[in-house]
């Protein structure tokens, strides 16, 4: 009998196993392959937390998987001093299905440790977790979240006291504990009346919120511009059935637009997303409600946040009155352009201003900060690692933060939240196209000057799932098989520089080799000989291996054409390893 299958007996035969996972789990002893799927290996638990499908066993997001990760939480904050312990933790959750119930699982379980939890009273978005943490100067955070996975995910993060996701030496710590709890199933807790007459969990709600608000007021930079122009500018908002809707709302509101409308199917939260195949702004056909809705109201622009609204999706009106959705770098472009613009204009752009973005992010953002003299700054993916040159800029003063965004569409204005927040990103992309509708311009406008100006960038992201023990496999074989063939050029176009995040290193093609200065990540990047660049990582979040192209042309014609030809040889490079 294979260990797995030790574990799985030893759910089956527990006694107090929670009703709902004890019915699912008599299913899956009918489904051999589903079987081993959920308990052939823990749920990895790593930097970013923990996410995985709802169900029984040790790979299944369930209450005794929560109580596990708390669990190592706990033990880690009992190595700290007693005054840090008793700062507590900040709980949040979103619109998922179970969400409050795992929150409150986390909150139990700290609660036997004779930690305090701060659980928010209903859904709330992420951003305002990482807000909550510095709020209310908990030391970490939890929330409760399987960002825009599909419905069947659920998922479990940890933030620092600074209000980002905890950094790399605390989160191994944590693992480490994680895994050293032998049994899940066995993981005592606290009533929620205990819990509660002990005054070990605390409800938080509107006290919270306001203070985020008021925060969130300070994202506007032209508040003129919004009261000239907050009554023309149309709005179509869509929270995609998650937790953006009522801080969303109400920061559209105060900031001064008056003309947005919410649409109304998908405002409402529901953990089966029941309007969408996916409710992950990045795609399309998330948009496919707010473009009927905007095409009735005329709107000037769709805005899309995440379950967690911590991302944030547009679309923009085209010249024939359709809509385009814009890619996560296209938004990130065209912030950066208005933030530094206005900010000049103004007189407030500081002399040290920085902007940080990830390294598989479009190259048109570097080009535009550097047309105001601002620093671009490249951070490994994950926005932990733009929260802590944050932290650095404000311990050593060296820069001022300007802008931090990731090409998976997550962006961030002002450092009051240290992780994306898509609140802040909607009340900021409306003062945008208020500017431009100002002028008599659309954000197809505006983006097409950017083109004019900074050239022709064109990216895309290549996502290949591959679910399960095998596909795990697969991703490590094909990562394997690009370190090991060491690819010298991409459609006949020579690799000039090759980056391993992995190991560190940076090879030129004349041999010389550079030591990179970043923390290690499974991550391969090639520099090609026009500009071009090609980036391959396995998704620290999803069962995928994801692909990143980036181009430059001198038109639209040449960018797309140069994408076509990377994107075959990716393929072709895939096909030969599988």
């Amino acid at each position: 009998m294979t260990s797995w299958t030790n574990t799985y007996e030893q759910w089956a035969n527990f006694v107090d196993l929670e009703e709902n996972l004890k019915e699912q789990l008599n299913l899956l002893a009918h489904q051999p392959k589903a079987l081993e799927e959920a308990f052939y290996a823990p749920l990895e638990f790593g930097t970013a937390g923990m996410r995985g499908i709802l169900g029984p066993g040790i790979n299944r997001m369930n209450i005794y998987t929560v109580r596990q990760a708390t669990e190592g939480l706990a033990r880690f904050m009992e190595t700290q001093d007693e005054a840090t312990k008793k700062r507590g933790v900040a709980i949040a959750f979103d619109s998922r299905h179970f969400s409050r119930e795992f929150a409150l699982e986390a909150a139990r379980t700290l609660a036997y440790h004779d930690i305090p939890a701060f659980v928010f009273d209903t859904l709330r978005p992420t951003p305002e977790l990482s807000f909550a943490v510095r709020y209310l100067k908990t030391f970490t955070g939890i929330m409760i979240t399987a960002s825009h996975n599909p419905s069947e995910y659920n998922g479990y993060k940890i933030y620092g006291e600074d209000g980002g996701q905890m950094p790399p030496a605390d989160a191994a710590a944590v693992t480490a504990f994680v895994r050293s709890v032998e049994n899940p199933l066995e993981i005592p807790v606290l009533t929620e009346d205990q819990a509660l007459a002990k005054e070990l969990i605390t409800f938080i709600g509107e006290e919270v919120d306001q203070a985020y608000l008021k925060e969130v007021k300070t994202v506007t930079i032209n508040q003129a511009l919004i009261d000239e122009m907050g009554d023309e500018l149309k709005l179509v908002y869509t929270p995609l059935h998650g937790a953006g809707k009522m801080l969303g709302e109400r920061a559209l509101t105060q900031a001064g637009f008056k003309k947005f409308v919410i649409e109304p199917s998908q405002g409402q939260p529901d953990p089966d997303f029941s309007t969408v195949k996916s409710p992950n702004p990045e795609e399309a056909s998330a948009f496919e409600y707010a473009i009927r809705l905007g095409e009735a109201e005329g709107a000037d622009l769709l805005l899309a946040t995440d379950p967690d609204a911590d991302r944030l999706g547009a679309a923009i009106r085209m010249p024939d009155g359709k809509y385009q959705v814009l890619s996560g770098n296209q938004i990130g472009a065209i912030l950066i352009h208005y933030i530094l613009e206005a900010h000049r204009s103004a007189g407030t752009l500081p002399k040290n201003a920085a902007v940080l973005k990830s390294i598989v992010s479009s190259e048109l953002p570097t080009a535009i900060a550097e047309s105001y003299d601002v620093k671009m700054l490249n951070v490994l993916t994950g926005f932990k690692f733009i929260a802590e040159k944050i932290q650095q800029f404000e311990e050593d003063q060296s820069q001022t933060f300007m802008f931090g965004f990731e090409e998976s569409y997550g962006y961030l204005v002002k450092p009051f939240v240290r992780d994306k927040d898509a609140i802040q990103a909607l009340v900021i992309f409306a003062e945008v196209a208020a500017y431009y509708k100002k002028q008599n311009k659309t954000l197809f406008d505006a983006l097409q000057m950017i083109f004019d100006q900074y050239g022709y960038y064109a990216e895309k992201t290549i996502s290949v799932t591959m679910s399960g023990q095998e596909g795990s496999a697969k991703i490590g074989s094909l990562m394997k098989a690009f370190r090991e063939k060491q690819p010298t050029d991409f459609a006949c176009v020579a690799v000039v520089e090759t980056e391993d995040f992995k190991e560190l290193t940076k090879i030129k093609s004349d041999g010389t080799m550079e030591v990179l200065t970043t923390p290690p990540s499974d991550v391969l990047k090639y520099v090609l000989a026009d500009g071009s660049w090609i980036a391959v990582r396995p998704s620290g979040t999803e069962p995928k291996i994801k692909f990143y192209i980036g181009v430059k042309g001198d038109s639209q014609e040449e960018a797309d054409a140069k994408i076509v030809a990377l994107e075959a040889a990716i393929n072709e490079i895939t096909v030969a390893a599988e």
